[in-house]
């Protein structure tokens, strides 16, 4: 670590503190992740569309005459859905590859920023729409065979503490000259 002095003598750190490394490691990761996940949908688009599908038509749960009328069966929507789920996937890796590229690049607000939004895309992907619209109104957690619910909370609450890291003061005081 480097000590610059300031005009009032008081010495500031110029090297890059262990929380703003953590930040740039653990976004960097989820970018990785998100990055794989909607590559692989992309190019195995076949496996996951059957698991959107499976879902949406809700033909693996209890089958209750009281919450199949939630079902949706039409397989241009179940496509749909699926689509949309991709392009949300690929425009938060891009979201988070540049987070991180900030970070790298020692702009800690503006990675901060960006780094908020990815992580926040993709727990509304994997809490709102995973978790609560998939578990609970298509009724997920019934299914043996198509339940993504532990993979869901997985990804959420890993998100979840990156971005609380990202948001940690990160300890170093910073001198402004007045």
């Amino acid at each position: 670590m480097s000590v610059m002095p300031t005009s009032n003598s008081t010495p500031t750190t110029t090297s890059r503190g262990a929380l703003p490394l953590a930040a740039t490691l653990l976004t960097g990761t989820v970018a990785l992740y998100i990055t794989l996940v909607a590559f692989g949908n992309i190019t195995d688009f076949g496996t996951n569309q059957q698991f959107v599908r499976h879902v949406l038509a809700m033909d693996t749960t209890f089958k209750d005459e009281d919450l199949m009328w939630r079902a949706i069966t039409t397989t241009w929507i179940q496509d749909a859905a699926y689509v949309a789920i991709i392009v949300w996937e690929t425009v938060a890796a891009l979201v988070l590859i540049y987070g991180t590229w900030l970070w790298f690049r020692r702009d800690d607000l503006r990675a901060r920023r960006f780094s908020t939004y990815g992580l926040l895309m993709l727990m509304l992907l994997f809490g709102a729409g995973f978790i609560a619209i998939g578990g609970e109104w298509f009724a997920m957690w019934q299914s043996g065979d198509w339940n993504g619910l532990d993979a869901a909370i997985r990804v959420f609450v890993f998100s979840g503490i990156v971005l609380i890291v990202n948001h940690l003061p990160s300890g170093q005081a910073r001198q402004t000259d007045t």
